[in-house]
């Protein structure tokens, strides 16, 4: 192992929308419990983005609250929540070089992947992840800390990726590919919360037996707290306004009635991962209604409804997961995109007899795309449709449709073309505290449910992992550009702006790499494009691409 350097080169985040690249950066030493990482490579991801723009509004780059002894906190300079600036980059895989005195589960030689959520580590609204309160990979060395990436109940964050079975990329691109796994596994809590806190608000009375009937057979909430409103009921200890109840205080919620206004108000009063359930009891809200669309993603809320009286019809119609129906309609809003690309080539690989339908404003992308996505489709007994919108719209009811762009307007335009009881996966981070104008009317009628997922679980990696072991997934397919730290930031910017067909992955050992499109590689380094199987990356190509740089 050569020397490790006093200082490297790394891309910060020092403010909202300025990047830098620092060539003199401290390299940070262990101290007895804590690991430093020699980067292998890192992809760049659209989530970056969210972090760049938001800064220290980001939920994820504030302060950890809970699950970790605040001074191991303290002891670690790679803590850098709020104002701090940061490190971005959490698809990586990184070798360890040096290890403290106290570090018993992890060796120096070892390479992981790093699992970069850590949900246990809560912060005011979401929790502590790699590359946002905790600096990422986009550096030559990252530090960690053995005490915060094993989890409370033993799990442990990096997940290992031997030298030698697949490429350094292939592991790191299981992460972004296990999020978008994870939209399809999460399972849907369908009822109320056991020992919760209930919030009944109330237009009209509804059916007094009807709701009888649906808290029977409900897990017990341990409070109930009602507020019968203009036309609704009047039930002894009920209170009379929403401004008597607390905001981000109940984890169910439920509403009888159709005023559009009182539906706007209510969402603040759901916790992290609240039930929203809307009964219209016949009625019509009659205008479009501004909805939490980014508290479905950040803060898990699940938004359920029915056109009639019955709570209990509304949370039927809620799915246990959101995998794909056999023989249905899918359709991806920003297909071509690098994490579209996931969702496609996912749905194609494990689909029963789904059709594929991508949706994508550039010509150029989509034919990128389809030369990956069509094969794949006839090997798995599936079927791929590409379009531009701008050019043309499927005459078709999708059962599933997956946004991908952080824009409030594509989910409510997805209201119109989803078929009854539908999904509707917000899979792009809109901000947790923006909202969006939702034909509600539409959404209750059709019983329509919207998902949205961030980060991923170390089952939802495994899955992906066994895919790839299994042949059914190359991950590698994402990949559409390789970079030296040089250019990473230009690679931001250029993920920023949609203007690569897919993942860029950075190799921060590549000193002089200049980000380069594979269909490129070979008037630039001609023996790693030769490496390359029909245009996709690949081990061979990765490793001829390393010794090249090593060498110079």
């Amino acid at each position: 192992m050569n020397k490790i350097p006093a200082i490297q080169n790394a891309v910060q985040l020092i403010g909202p929308d300025k990047l830098i690249l620092n060539a003199a950066k401290a390299v940070h030493q262990p101290n007895d419990y804590q690991m430093l990482c020699k980067v292998i490579v890192v992809g760049l991801c659209f989530s970056d983005l969210k972090l760049l723009k938001q800064f220290s509004g980001h939920v994820r780059k504030s302060e950890v609250l809970s699950g970790i002894d605040p001074q191991v906190l303290k002891e670690n300079p790679a803590y850098v929540p709020g104002e701090l600036p940061t490190v971005p980059g959490h698809e990586p895989v990184v070798e360890i070089v040096r290890t403290g005195a106290k570090v018993k589960k992890f060796k120096a030689g070892e390479r992981y992947m790093i699992q970069a959520d850590w949900r246990w580590l809560a912060t005011a609204n979401s929790n502590g992840a790699f590359g946002y309160n905790f600096e990422g990979a986009l550096q030559e060395y990252v530090l960690l800390d053995e005490r915060i990436v094993i989890s409370p109940a033993g799990i442990s964050m990096l997940l290992p990726a031997p030298a030698g079975q697949r490429s350094a990329s292939a592991f790191a691109l299981s992460e972004p590919w296990a999020c978008g796994e994870d939209a399809y596994q999460e399972v849907q809590r369908q009822g109320l919360k056991k020992g919760g806190r209930l919030l009944i608000v109330s237009n009209t009375c509804g059916d007094k037996e009807a709701g009888r009937k649906f808290f029977a057979s409900q897990e017990k909430p341990a409070e109930t707290v009602k507020v019968g409103l203009a036309g609704g009921c009047k039930c002894e200890g009920a209170l009379s306004s929403l401004d008597e109840v607390a905001d981000n205080s109940f984890d169910d919620i439920m509403y009888f009635g159709a005023d559009a206004a009182v539906v706007e108000k209510i969402f603040a009063k759901g916790k992290k991962g609240a039930l929203f359930i809307l009964c219209q009891c016949g009625q019509k809200f009659g205008r479009p209604v501004m909805t939490a669309v980014g508290g479905v993603h950040y803060r898990g809320f699940r938004i359920i409804g029915t056109a009639g009286n019955n709570p209990a019809d509304a949370v039927a119609a809620i799915p246990l997961r959101c995998e794909m129906r056999k023989g249905g309609k899918v359709n991806v809003i920003g297909a071509a995109g690098p994490m579209g690309v996931t969702h496609v080539i996912r749905d194609l690989c494990v689909g029963d007899g789904v059709t594929v339908y991508a949706a994508d404003l550039s010509d150029e992308r989509l034919a990128a795309l389809a030369k990956i996505a069509e094969p794949t489709a006839k090997i798995n007994g599936n079927t791929y449709v590409g379009y531009n919108p701008k050019v043309t719209q499927p005459d078709v009811l999708f059962d599933m449709q997956v946004v991908m762009a952080p824009v409030p307007a594509l989910v409510a335009a997805a209201i119109k073309t989803t078929a009854p009881k539908g999904v509707i996966d917000i899979f792009a981070g809109i901000p947790a505290d923006k909202y969006g104008e939702i034909d509600l009317d539409a959404y209750c009628e059709k019983q329509l449910y919207f998902i949205g997922t961030s980060g991923s679980t170390m089952d939802d990696i495994q899955i992906v992992l066994n895919h790839v072991a299994e042949g059914r997934i190359d991950t590698n397919v994402s990949v559409a550009a390789v970079s030296g730290l040089d250019e990473a930031v230009l690679g931001i910017r250029k993920v920023e702006k949609q203007e690569v067909p897919g993942k860029i992955m950075v190799y921060p050992s590549c000193k002089g790499l200049k980000l380069t499109l594979l269909s490129d590689l070979a008037g630039v380094l001609p023996g790693v494009a030769a490496k390359l199987k029909n245009g996709v990356w690949t081990k061979e190509a990765e490793e001829a691409l390393l010794a090249h740089y090593a060498q110079a």
